[in-house]
């Protein structure tokens, strides 16, 4: 596929980039680099391939859930700056 100055100025209006005139040719050589490059890769054979999700094996990397005694209430609460038998107390930040 043929890229032109056109599509990179489309292309970085979609992004929100603003390239500079001596830029564009440079971009559009690169994003024809890129474009003839994935064409490379649509050719290959992958009719034998079982598709996958990851490269790596996915295994669950967290612990397993145990139920554990929690601290009290009171332990949680005794270095509130202002005690309340129930909740953190903080000062108003919304009238």
């Amino acid at each position: 596929m043929k890229i032109t100055e056109e599509m990179v100025d489309y292309v970085s209006i979609l992004s929100r980039l603003k390239l500079p005139e001596e830029e564009k040719a440079k971009m559009t050589g690169e994003l024809e680099q890129i474009v003839s490059y994935m064409d490379v890769l649509a050719r290959l054979d992958t009719s034998e391939i079982e598709p996958m999700s990851h490269v790596f094996p996915v295994r669950n990397v967290f612990r397993a859930d145990e139920v554990v005694p929690s601290y009290s209430r009171a332990e949680l609460l005794k270095n509130a700056p202002v005690p309340d038998k129930e909740a953190f107390l903080v000062p108003k930040t919304v009238e």
